[in-house]
């Protein structure tokens, strides 16, 4: 694939009626000059290849990405199979996001057992990899198997497969077996430069790192920061006790009550600081995210993908992020 996508900033399509509205996102999204359009799959929201495809759809330039799916609910022949579909529908400009998901929802809520995931997931890539390269696919594995499988029709052209990995043996597997890694919201400029450092000395050729970043751009300063406060008070909730988030400083005890208002099920966003919006997002006047892109550019990151909170009009965000992110992201990741 050519990796000049990631020259533009790309957006993740999230929200309460997304599937109605994907395919007018995604034309918009083509208009505003994005580079790309991912899809999150969070269990129990619309599915990701649904969505995908129609985005793909009533696109022609716009690179769609899947971030992340995970062979669990999908057996990988399953993952490969709708992947060269997708790729059919928009040659050339598909990327695979795969990760291990989590246990609560393989293990606990859809009674998958979840075992060893990162042997899951090297297997995983594995056979998705030589069914989208046209192979003729046996394999044994201790997580998954798949006897005398071929695609009827694999992909025109190469589909790039990333990992939406985290911790220092998965980023290890990542620039072994990857072409690189998707870094999870709340991925701070620290967090980049350690999976910089991590994958340098395995990584092979060209190994991008992209991220999603809570993004919101407004005039008014104070209005953008507000909006994406819930957004990270979530995720410190989600990830709390994690490598990413001790990567940007955050001991287990900063983000404890975070984790405890998620598990009591209220809201936190008071308790987002400053220093933890600067940290973590790109919220503010078009010159305060400039400012803040240039931080994560500088730390080495591919792609941001800009995770626009639910508060804010997504289709008024991606014409923003066109005119007044994208061109500086450009020139900082042309430098």
């Amino acid at each position: 694939m050519d990796w000049r996508w990631t020259d533009s900033l790309g957006v993740a399509l999230r929200g309460r009626g997304l599937a109605g509205r994907t395919t007018d996102l995604a034309r918009a999204a083509e208009r505003a000059g994005v580079g790309s359009l991912w899809i999150i799959e969070d269990y129990f929201d619309p599915g990701a290849y649904a969505l995908a495809a129609a985005a793909a759809a009533v696109t022609e330039r716009i690179v769609i990405g899947l971030g992340v799916v995970n062979p669990y609910t999908r057996h990988p022949a399953l993952i490969a199979m709708e992947t060269a579909a997708l790729a059919g529908i928009a040659p050339g400009r598909v990327v695979l996001g795969l990760g291990s998901s989590n246990r609560k929802w393989i293990e606990e809520q859809m009674s998958i057992p979840f075992k060893t995931p990162l042997r899951g997931l090297r297997e995983g890539v594995e056979i998705v990899r030589r069914l989208l390269d046209g192979q003729r696919v046996t394999y044994a594995g201790e997580v998954f198997a798949a006897h005398d499988v071929a695609l009827e029709a694999p992909p025109p052209a190469p589909v790039p497969i990333l990992l939406g990995v985290k911790g220092p043996r998965a980023l290890a597997l990542a620039a072994e077996v990857a072409d690189g890694v998707h870094c999870s919201v709340l991925a701070s400029p620290a967090h980049v430069r350690r999976v910089r450092a991590t994958t340098a000395s395995r990584a092979r050729g060209d190994f991008a790192v992209i991220a999603y970043l809570p993004v919101a751009v407004s005039d008014d300063r104070a209005q953008a920061r507000a909006s994406v406060r819930p957004l990270i008070a979530h995720y410190l909730g989600v990830l709390h006790g994690q490598s990413i988030l001790a990567d940007a400083g955050l001991d287990p005890a900063r983000t404890q009550p975070f984790r405890d208002a998620l598990a009591a099920g209220r809201a936190a966003t008071d308790l987002v600081t400053d220093d933890l919006a600067d940290t973590f997002a790109v919220a503010g006047t078009p010159t305060d995210c400039r400012a803040a892109l240039a931080r994560w550019a500088e730390a080495g990151l591919d792609a941001a993908i800009a995770v626009v909170p639910e508060r804010a009009d997504l289709a008024r965000q991606l014409e923003r992020l066109g005119r007044e992110l994208a061109p500086a992201w450009k020139e900082m990741r042309c430098r």
